[in-house]
Formats: C-alpha cells, structure tokens, sequence
C-alpha cells in the first residue's frame, strides 16, 4: 500500500497539489522503503525523508499515513518484538501532532492507532474507508457496464 501511494503521489503532484510534495518515511531501518520506490520518486523530482521517529516523523505534517508494523515480513520473532509497539499512535502522540495534521490507515488495524484517537477530527480513517467502498463500487459499476 505504501509504496503504490507513493508512486502514485508522485506522479500526480504537479499541478494537483499547492504546495511541493515531500514524502518522509518512518519506520524501523529493517522495514525502510524500498530502493526501487524511491528511485522511482527521485524520477519526480519529488523530496523524500528518512526518519526512525514517530514523533519526528510527524513535525510539520499534513498527513500521517500509518500501517501496521507486518510481523509477516520479519524473518526472526525476536526483531519483530523489538519494534512492536514503537509505532503507535495514541492521544498523546496527537497532542504534538499539528492542528492541521489528517490520521488515514487502510485499516483493519491491529494496535497501530489507539482507540481513543478515533474521536479527534483529524482522524480520517474511517471517511477514508467509506470513500474507497464508494471509489470500488463505481470501478465495479463500470466494468459491468452499469455506470448509469
């Protein structure tokens, strides 16, 4: 999911979004963004960060696009356990988070959000989700031929 929303941003932002575009992306060093998704984004002149820090991560943004921490993609429990539970994102996390900053996850989640985040306006996930389930119905709709 992160890295097609990255390709994608990428290829759009020019001439859609107002200001430019800089992806910064957090995460434990064993889960970082690919190389081949960040040439892809250099291709469009677009300003990528690196960062380990949720709390660094969040200085200045507009939005935090948060996923799970997959324990599928860890070779070894015990580098998975090292990092469960750094990533979370809580009432305290949005304290520091800016006024303007939107939350979107692709959802289901796991312990990634807290539930006590649900209820702050810029919580987005949940109009996130009923906005896809309209977006699939409409792809479905066309391809069946049903688009009136």
């Amino acid at each position: 999911t992160v890295h097609s929303l990255a390709k994608l941003l990428a290829r759009t932002q020019e001439g859609f979004l107002k200001r430019p575009l800089i992806l910064r992306y957090c995460s434990p060093e064993s889960l970082g963004m690919p190389e081949y998704v960040k040439e892809y984004v250099n291709e469009y002149n677009i300003v990528q960060e690196e960062c380990t820090s949720i709390h660094e991560a969040i200085q200045g943004a507009h939005v935090l696009y948060t996923t799970r921490i997959q324990k599928e993609r860890f070779e070894n429990p015990q580098d998975y356990n090292s990092v469960k539970g750094a990533y979370v994102i809580d009432k305290e996390l949005m304290k520091r988070a800016p006024e303007n900053m939107i939350v979107m996850h692709p959802l289901p989640r796991v312990d990634e959000i807290h539930t006590d985040v649900d209820s702050d306006p810029r919580a987005a996930y949940f109009r996130q989700m009923e906005n896809g389930l309209y977006v699939r119905m409409a792809i479905l709709a066309l391809c069946l031929g049903k688009s009136d």
